[in-house]
Protein backbone atom coordinates (compact mmCIF):
# COMPACT_ATOMS: atom_id res chain seq x y z
CA UNK A 1 0.00 0.00 0.00
CA UNK A 2 1.27 3.10 -1.24
CA UNK A 3 2.11 5.75 1.50
CA UNK A 4 1.79 9.50 1.00
CA UNK A 5 3.35 12.41 2.78
CA UNK A 6 1.11 13.95 5.12
CA UNK A 7 -0.96 16.95 4.18
CA UNK A 8 0.82 20.20 5.62
CA UNK A 9 -1.44 22.22 7.21
CA UNK A 10 -2.20 25.34 5.91
CA UNK A 11 -0.92 28.54 7.90
CA UNK A 12 1.58 26.93 9.88
CA UNK A 13 3.89 29.22 8.64
CA UNK A 14 2.05 32.19 8.55
CA UNK A 15 1.50 31.05 12.63
CA UNK A 16 4.77 30.33 13.16
CA UNK A 17 5.60 33.76 12.10
CA UNK A 18 3.41 35.87 13.72
CA UNK A 19 4.38 34.19 17.04
CA UNK A 20 7.90 34.96 16.46
CA UNK A 21 6.71 38.74 15.37
CA UNK A 22 5.05 38.96 18.68
CA UNK A 23 7.79 37.56 20.55
CA UNK A 24 10.17 40.17 19.23
CA UNK A 25 7.47 42.87 20.26
CA UNK A 26 7.24 41.57 23.87
CA UNK A 27 11.14 41.55 24.49
CA UNK A 28 11.64 45.18 22.70
CA UNK A 29 8.84 46.19 25.14
CA UNK A 30 10.98 44.19 28.23
CA UNK A 31 14.52 46.22 26.90
CA UNK A 32 12.87 49.10 26.87
CA UNK A 33 10.89 48.75 30.18
CA UNK A 34 13.91 47.47 31.75
CA UNK A 35 16.57 50.13 30.79
CA UNK A 36 15.19 52.93 32.69
CA UNK A 37 15.48 50.85 35.50
CA UNK A 38 19.36 49.52 35.06
CA UNK A 39 20.18 53.28 34.39
CA UNK A 40 18.67 54.06 38.24
CA UNK A 41 20.56 51.39 39.25
CA UNK A 42 24.11 51.88 38.36
CA UNK A 43 23.52 55.83 38.93
CA UNK A 44 22.77 54.89 42.54
CA UNK A 45 26.35 53.88 42.85
CA UNK A 46 27.80 56.87 41.62
CA UNK A 47 29.16 60.18 43.21
CA UNK A 48 27.52 63.53 42.66
CA UNK A 49 31.24 64.45 41.15
CA UNK A 50 30.94 61.28 38.24
CA UNK A 51 27.08 63.05 37.24
CA UNK A 52 29.02 66.74 36.81
CA UNK A 53 31.80 64.88 34.56
CA UNK A 54 29.43 62.30 32.77
CA UNK A 55 25.92 62.59 33.29
CA UNK A 56 25.12 58.70 31.48
CA UNK A 57 28.17 57.00 32.17
CA UNK A 58 29.04 53.81 34.15
CA UNK A 59 30.16 53.84 37.85
CA UNK A 60 33.65 54.48 37.52
CA UNK A 61 34.58 53.18 41.27
CA UNK A 62 31.12 51.86 42.76
CA UNK A 63 30.20 52.88 46.14
CA UNK A 64 27.40 52.51 48.61
CA UNK A 65 27.73 56.17 50.56
CA UNK A 66 24.50 57.05 49.02
CA UNK A 67 22.89 54.50 50.30
CA UNK A 68 23.98 54.89 53.68
CA UNK A 69 23.53 59.03 52.93
CA UNK A 70 20.14 57.95 52.23
CA UNK A 71 18.87 55.15 54.88
CA UNK A 72 20.54 57.51 57.73
CA UNK A 73 21.21 60.57 57.23
CA UNK A 74 17.94 61.53 54.90
CA UNK A 75 15.61 59.73 57.42
CA UNK A 76 15.17 57.53 54.38
CA UNK A 77 14.56 54.54 57.14
CA UNK A 78 11.85 56.51 58.59
CA UNK A 79 10.18 57.27 55.91
CA UNK A 80 10.24 53.34 54.65
CA UNK A 81 9.09 52.41 57.57
CA UNK A 82 6.16 54.64 57.31
CA UNK A 83 5.48 53.64 54.17
CA UNK A 84 5.09 49.60 55.18
CA UNK A 85 3.15 50.88 57.91
CA UNK A 86 0.50 53.01 56.14
CA UNK A 87 0.47 50.68 52.77
CA UNK A 88 0.20 47.40 54.56
CA UNK A 89 -2.68 48.64 57.34
CA UNK A 90 -4.59 50.57 54.22
CA UNK A 91 -4.25 47.20 51.81
CA UNK A 92 -5.28 44.96 55.08
CA UNK A 93 -8.27 47.09 56.25
CA UNK A 94 -10.01 47.22 52.48
CA UNK A 95 -9.35 43.88 51.67
CA UNK A 96 -11.00 42.84 54.98
CA UNK A 97 -13.64 44.97 54.30
CA UNK A 98 -14.33 44.05 50.88
CA UNK A 99 -14.28 40.71 51.17
CA UNK A 100 -17.37 40.25 53.52
CA UNK A 101 -18.88 42.99 51.55
CA UNK A 102 -18.49 40.84 48.05
CA UNK A 103 -19.77 37.99 49.59
CA UNK A 104 -23.12 39.56 50.36
CA UNK A 105 -23.12 40.84 47.49
CA UNK A 106 -22.35 37.92 45.02
CA UNK A 107 -24.80 35.57 47.32
CA UNK A 108 -27.95 38.04 47.73
CA UNK A 109 -30.55 38.35 45.51
CA UNK A 110 -32.26 41.38 46.19
CA UNK A 111 -32.89 44.45 44.71
CA UNK A 112 -31.06 46.45 47.52
CA UNK A 113 -28.05 44.96 47.23
CA UNK A 114 -28.16 45.27 43.60
CA UNK A 115 -28.19 48.99 44.23
CA UNK A 116 -25.60 48.89 47.12
CA UNK A 117 -23.62 47.23 44.36
CA UNK A 118 -23.92 50.12 41.96
CA UNK A 119 -22.80 52.68 44.78
CA UNK A 120 -19.95 50.70 45.27
CA UNK A 121 -19.15 50.26 41.00
CA UNK A 122 -19.88 54.02 41.14
CA UNK A 123 -16.89 55.00 43.53
CA UNK A 124 -14.39 54.19 40.50
CA UNK A 125 -15.95 56.82 38.50
CA UNK A 126 -15.97 59.17 41.03
CA UNK A 127 -12.68 61.81 41.06
CA UNK A 128 -11.50 61.24 44.18
CA UNK A 129 -8.10 64.29 44.28
CA UNK A 130 -11.79 66.60 44.01
CA UNK A 131 -12.71 65.62 47.23
CA UNK A 132 -9.62 66.34 48.91
CA UNK A 133 -10.44 69.77 50.87
CA UNK A 134 -13.76 68.00 52.41
CA UNK A 135 -11.36 64.89 53.04
CA UNK A 136 -8.94 66.88 54.79
CA UNK A 137 -11.70 69.06 57.04
CA UNK A 138 -12.94 65.92 57.69
CA UNK A 139 -9.78 64.80 59.13
CA UNK A 140 -9.27 67.64 60.96
CA UNK A 141 -12.41 67.98 62.47
CA UNK A 142 -12.25 64.39 64.26
CA UNK A 143 -8.90 64.47 65.05
CA UNK A 144 -6.93 62.40 62.69
CA UNK A 145 -5.42 65.31 60.09
CA UNK A 146 -1.84 65.07 59.66
CA UNK A 147 -1.45 61.35 61.60
CA UNK A 148 -1.04 57.72 59.68
CA UNK A 149 -4.32 56.46 61.00
CA UNK A 150 -6.04 59.53 59.14
CA UNK A 151 -4.26 58.48 55.95
CA UNK A 152 -4.67 54.88 56.29
CA UNK A 153 -8.73 55.44 56.07
CA UNK A 154 -8.63 57.63 53.64
CA UNK A 155 -6.39 54.88 51.50
CA UNK A 156 -8.47 52.09 52.33
CA UNK A 157 -11.51 54.03 51.48
CA UNK A 158 -10.33 54.26 47.87
CA UNK A 159 -9.37 51.34 47.65
CA UNK A 160 -12.80 49.26 48.09
CA UNK A 161 -14.63 49.82 45.23
CA UNK A 162 -12.24 48.31 43.13
CA UNK A 163 -11.52 45.31 45.46
CA UNK A 164 -15.64 44.61 45.99
CA UNK A 165 -15.65 44.98 41.89
CA UNK A 166 -12.80 42.31 41.33
CA UNK A 167 -14.46 39.89 44.27
CA UNK A 168 -17.78 40.31 43.49
CA UNK A 169 -16.77 39.14 39.64
CA UNK A 170 -15.05 36.12 41.31
CA UNK A 171 -17.44 34.87 44.07
CA UNK A 172 -20.06 34.94 41.18
CA UNK A 173 -17.95 32.07 39.47
CA UNK A 174 -18.03 29.44 42.82
CA UNK A 175 -21.06 27.16 42.37
CA UNK A 176 -23.80 27.76 44.56
CA UNK A 177 -23.60 23.83 45.37
CA UNK A 178 -20.51 24.25 47.59
CA UNK A 179 -22.53 26.36 50.11
CA UNK A 180 -25.42 23.85 50.14
CA UNK A 181 -22.90 20.83 50.65
CA UNK A 182 -21.69 22.75 53.51
CA UNK A 183 -24.96 23.70 54.53
CA UNK A 184 -25.95 20.36 55.06
CA UNK A 185 -23.09 18.91 56.69
CA UNK A 186 -24.14 21.77 59.02
CA UNK A 187 -21.60 25.08 58.45
CA UNK A 188 -23.18 28.42 59.07
CA UNK A 189 -22.24 31.28 57.13
CA UNK A 190 -19.34 32.27 58.25
CA UNK A 191 -17.56 29.14 58.90
CA UNK A 192 -18.87 27.96 54.79
CA UNK A 193 -17.17 31.36 54.18
CA UNK A 194 -14.17 31.03 55.62
CA UNK A 195 -13.31 27.14 55.64
CA UNK A 196 -15.07 26.62 51.54
CA UNK A 197 -15.17 29.64 49.75
CA UNK A 198 -12.08 31.43 50.96
CA UNK A 199 -9.63 29.23 50.02
CA UNK A 200 -11.01 29.41 46.40
CA UNK A 201 -10.85 33.11 46.43
CA UNK A 202 -6.79 33.52 47.06
CA UNK A 203 -6.07 34.16 43.58
CA UNK A 204 -8.53 37.22 43.49
CA UNK A 205 -7.45 37.92 46.74
CA UNK A 206 -3.49 38.33 45.33
CA UNK A 207 -4.50 40.77 42.73
CA UNK A 208 -6.59 42.76 44.72
CA UNK A 209 -3.68 42.76 47.39
CA UNK A 210 -1.28 43.57 44.71
CA UNK A 211 -3.13 46.01 42.13
CA UNK A 212 -3.64 48.14 45.56
CA UNK A 213 -0.47 47.71 47.05
CA UNK A 214 1.30 49.48 44.01
CA UNK A 215 -1.11 52.56 43.96
CA UNK A 216 -0.52 53.19 47.84
CA UNK A 217 3.20 52.87 47.98
CA UNK A 218 3.88 55.13 45.14
CA UNK A 219 0.84 57.84 46.00
CA UNK A 220 2.45 61.10 46.31
CA UNK A 221 -0.95 63.56 46.65
CA UNK A 222 -2.69 61.76 49.48
CA UNK A 223 0.40 62.09 51.97
CA UNK A 224 1.74 65.32 50.98
CA UNK A 225 -1.94 67.28 51.36
CA UNK A 226 -2.75 65.08 54.25
CA UNK A 227 0.15 64.85 56.32
CA UNK A 228 1.90 68.01 57.59
CA UNK A 229 4.66 66.15 59.89
CA UNK A 230 8.01 65.41 58.36
CA UNK A 231 8.54 62.55 60.82
CA UNK A 232 5.38 61.00 58.99
CA UNK A 233 6.42 61.25 55.54
CA UNK A 234 6.05 57.94 53.09
CA UNK A 235 8.60 57.26 50.29
CA UNK A 236 7.37 59.13 48.01
CA UNK A 237 6.96 62.75 49.77
CA UNK A 238 10.28 61.72 51.63
CA UNK A 239 11.90 61.79 48.02
CA UNK A 240 10.91 65.59 47.48
CA UNK A 241 13.61 66.55 50.76
CA UNK A 242 16.51 65.59 48.23
CA UNK A 243 15.69 68.40 46.44
CA UNK A 244 17.00 71.78 47.04
CA UNK A 245 17.06 74.77 46.04
CA UNK A 246 20.68 75.76 44.53
CA UNK A 247 21.78 71.79 44.98
CA UNK A 248 20.99 68.48 44.31
CA UNK A 249 22.38 64.88 45.57
CA UNK A 250 21.90 63.10 42.54
CA UNK A 251 23.48 59.43 43.32
CA UNK A 252 21.04 59.52 46.98
CA UNK A 253 18.13 60.47 45.09
CA UNK A 254 18.38 57.14 42.66
CA UNK A 255 19.47 54.99 45.90
CA UNK A 256 16.45 56.53 47.26
CA UNK A 257 14.12 55.67 43.84
CA UNK A 258 15.87 51.89 44.23
CA UNK A 259 15.34 51.57 48.06
CA UNK A 260 11.80 52.26 47.36
CA UNK A 261 11.24 50.57 44.04
CA UNK A 262 12.66 47.03 45.41
CA UNK A 263 9.77 45.85 47.80
CA UNK A 264 7.44 46.62 44.22
CA UNK A 265 9.72 44.06 42.48
CA UNK A 266 9.90 41.47 45.08
CA UNK A 267 6.31 41.59 45.37
CA UNK A 268 5.52 41.14 41.81
CA UNK A 269 8.28 38.07 41.69
CA UNK A 270 6.29 36.75 44.67
CA UNK A 271 2.51 36.99 43.32
CA UNK A 272 3.15 36.61 39.76
CA UNK A 273 1.42 33.27 39.81
CA UNK A 274 -1.36 34.04 41.62
CA UNK A 275 -2.25 37.21 39.96
CA UNK A 276 -2.20 35.65 36.38
CA UNK A 277 -4.09 32.88 38.18
CA UNK A 278 -6.68 35.70 39.22
CA UNK A 279 -6.96 37.69 35.90
CA UNK A 280 -7.69 34.59 33.88
CA UNK A 281 -10.32 32.50 36.23
CA UNK A 282 -13.13 32.21 34.46
CA UNK A 283 -11.71 32.16 31.09
CA UNK A 284 -11.77 28.32 30.47
CA UNK A 285 -15.49 28.09 31.82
Amino acid sequence: MRRYPAARRPGTARVALNRAAVNVVLWGYAVVALVPLLIMVWNSFRTDQEFVAEPLGLPVSPSLDAYREAWVEASFSTYFLNSVLVTTASVALSTAVSLLAAYALARSRSRLMAVIEQVFVSGLMMPVFLMIVPIFYLLDRVGLASTRTGLILVCSAVSIPFSVFVLATFLRQLPDELEDAARIDGAGPLRTFWSVLLPLVRPAIATVVVFRFVPIWNDFFYPLILVRDRAQYTLPVGLTTFFGEYQTSWSTLFAGLVIATLPLVLLFLVATRQIVAGLTAGMGR
